[in-house]
């Protein structure tokens, strides 16, 4: 079994994910987004927790594919992902330890730019090059 990829329990994941759900409800742009596209917010956290659980801690469990669903909603944009992380580092921040908290948000980071790329690529970039960073 290999070691988690972090310093975290699936308690804290839990727990992040928990309020960082009810803040996105709760947002002025992200808020409508999710609620076009998620019913059941207790079966939509759960499949999120098994994705970071996955990603963080290496246990089975999603197998689920982040950029086709965020390519598939239709109406996810590029623009979402730095409100989105902002709202999640904001979450992190304040339910954990400063060195896990970092270290999470870095993840969520490269994992955002890969899914922001893939959604500016299905919608057409008329803004320039692509952003890299």
């Amino acid at each position: 079994m290999m070691p988690p990829r972090l310093d975290l329990t699936e308690d804290q994941i839990d727990r992040v994910i928990q309020v960082f759900y009810a803040a996105i409800r709760r947002h002025e742009v992200l808020g409508p987004v999710f609620a076009r596209h998620v019913s059941d917010w207790s079966t939509h956290e759960a499949k999120i927790g098994r994705f970071w659980k996955k990603a963080i801690l290496y246990h089975p469990g999603y197998d689920g594919s982040p950029m086709l669903a965020h390519m598939a909603a239709g109406d996810v944009r590029a623009e979402h992902f730095p409100l989105w992380l902002a709202l999640f580092d904001e979450t992190l921040h304040r339910i954990l330890p400063p060195e896990p908290a970092a270290a999470w948000s870095a993840l969520a980071h490269r994992i955002g730019r890969g899914l922001r790329m893939g959604v500016e690529d299905l919608h057409g970039r008329t803004d320039g090059p692509p952003v890299l960073r």
